[in-house]
């Protein structure tokens, strides 16, 4: 019986040490990466700067308010481990983008009409007139609504309109770093929790070579 226990413990022990140095190696991986990430996103922002000015591209360019694009979200799972995710917040369109402008739509109409009521009846018949003309020869258009992205939400716009292909480099480089760094976080949180199934498991192990040892004394004392 207590053969059969050392044997399981000495099983469970190594599969648990197996699946720890897996653990261990991805983690080197990773992190070999992620500096090496850090490393091309820091070169491509000093040849953005050759290229462009140091003044240029600096925190002075930053926008006045800042909102994330990415959440990272920490989670604890069942068994005890630390889950880390991100999430990228979508884009809302130039129109849907804040009450500012909203406000601006509603003010250009008010404005339109007002002007319209202060011009002469002459110019108005006129108007009138070029416009039916106009609409019967043109075809009706229906509007497309398109969507464009807030540049205040794209960090290359604070930067400029046209800017070089080394900073859109950086910025996949440091957004690719993100998301690394969140897996990086979880396998960290899981090689520490292996690391104490490893002490508990070495534990049980010793135990049970103690009880063998003490069963073995008892039969030769007897």
């Amino acid at each position: 019986m207590g053969v059969s226990e050392l044997e399981e413990s000495s099983l469970l022990l190594d599969e648990k040490l197996l699946r720890f140095m897996d653990q261990l190696e991805s983690l080197e991986e990773k992190r070999a990466t992620l500096n090496s990430l850090i490393e091309q996103g820091w070169f491509s922002i000093s040849k953005a700067r050759y290229s462009m000015g140091n003044k240029q591209v600096s925190a002075l360019q930053y926008a006045s308010e800042i909102e994330p694009l990415v959440c990272v979200h920490a989670r604890t799972l069942d068994n005890g481990e630390v889950d880390f995710s991100t999430e990228r917040a979508q884009q809302k369109c130039s129109k849907e983008a804040g009450l500012d402008a909203k406000s601006v739509e509603d003010i250009g109409p008010q404005e339109e009409g007002i002007r319209r009521r202060i011009r002469p009846k002459k110019d108005i018949t006129e108007k009138e007139a070029s416009g039916e003309a106009s609409s019967e020869k043109a075809p009706e258009v229906t509007p497309v609504r398109k969507c464009d992205q807030n540049p205040q939400q794209d960090p290359l716009k604070w930067f400029g309109i046209l800017v070089p292909q080394s900073l859109k480099q950086a910025q996949t480089s440091f957004k690719q770093v993100i998301e690394l760094s969140a897996e990086i976080a979880a396998l960290q949180t899981a090689v520490l929790n292996t690391r104490q199934e490893l002490k508990r498991s070495m534990k049980d192990k010793h135990a049970a070579q103690e009880n063998i040892s003490a069963a073995q004394s008892d039969k030769v004392a007897d």
